[in-house]
């Protein structure tokens, strides 16, 4: 993560982000987007992403994503520049391949990390992106958020949670 560190301060998320927040707040292929200079766009499925990028690899990261606790989430911020790779159909199929047959067991965060950096090592790299064009990218879509975290693209569970933090607070003290 020292690479990427310096270019932002951008916070990776579970789930997809109807728009993010001034600290980022994002999944991390809704922040390849961004860092590979396509508008920002929420990301339901790996089907959201612009053709550039690999769908398996996608897939992937979406799972160790949403999958990941907040601290373990943030390893992944190395990967945000490295996703927009997709190449030829034989190259997909053996990324999605080299993946699914590593994952048939459950295996710890850090060996789903070490797949993803295995199936980006299969075919074509992405675009080396200048550290400081996507520094500036990212700080552009920070400038202009409306709020000071990212808004989960999910409302309904966004109300629940909402429901929840208000009782807490109108609990009776003892």
């Amino acid at each position: 993560m020292d690479t990427f560190d310096p270019i932002l301060n951008w916070k990776l998320k579970q789930g997809s982000h109807a728009f993010p927040g001034q600290d980022g707040g994002t999944c991390i292929n809704e922040a390849a987007i961004v860092a590979a200079g396509f508008p920002y766009r929420p990301v339901r499925s790996v089907q959201d992403m612009p053709d550039c990028f690999s769908r398996p690899i996608c897939a992937l990261a979406v799972q160790l994503n949403d999958e990941a606790t907040d601290e373990e989430r943030q390893h992944l911020l190395p990967f945000v520049t490295r996703l927009a790779c997709a190449d030829t159909a034989e190259v997909e199929r053996e990324r999605d391949v080299y993946i699914t047959t590593r994952l048939r067991f459950r295996r710890s965060f850090r060996d789903r990390v070490g797949i993803l950096e295995g199936a980006l090592a299969i075919g074509r790299q992405a675009d080396g992106t200048a550290p400081e064009e996507v520094r500036t990218r990212m700080a552009a879509v920070q400038r202009n958020a409306a709020t000071p975290t990212s808004v989960a693209d999910h409302p309904m569970f966004a109300k629940i949670k909402n429901w929840f933090g208000a009782a807490k607070t109108t609990e009776p003290a003892d």
